[in-house]
């Protein structure tokens, strides 16, 4: 169950933004060690290292992971990025940083234009609906 208030949209385009500025390259808060992905950016319910922290079930993040591995220590870590179901956790097993990078921009730029279409459907969805009437001239009696 979902505790998150933030708006996927938003949250994506800011871990975009964050990624396509070398986020998970210059780090100031871990640098003796790789940044992870999700887990060391803004996207993370747990950044901010003054707050209490919230176990992952409750981040918006976890809608787009499959349910089995909604269950596992960092969920994020196993969205499927591609056609191919490769993750974040596949690539940290057996890829390097600029593929999962490469693979991580282009799912996110993926998923932000489908979540910008939708919005886009459900806003002409509740637009009102104009109806005109033409008038016949004659009243009933």
């Amino acid at each position: 169950m979902t505790y998150d208030t933030r708006d996927l949209l938003t949250v994506l385009k800011k871990e975009l933004e964050f990624l396509e500025k070398g986020g998970y390259r210059n780090s100031a808060r871990a640098p003796w060690r790789p940044q992870l992905v999700f887990q060391d950016s803004p996207a993370c319910l747990n950044f901010d290292p003054t707050q209490q922290a919230r176990p992952c079930s409750e981040c918006i993040l976890t809608q787009l992971v499959p349910g089995e591995m909604q269950r596992k220590k960092f969920p994020c870590r196993y969205i499927p990025l591609n056609e191919r179901g490769e993750t974040i956790d596949s690539f940290y097993r057996s890829g390097t940083q600029e593929e999962l990078e490469s693979e991580l921009g282009r799912w996110i730029k993926a998923t932000i234009e489908s979540l910008e279409k939708q919005k886009a459907k459900s806003q002409v969805a509740l637009e009102p609906i104009e109806i005109h009437v033409r008038a016949t001239g004659r009243l009933a009696e």
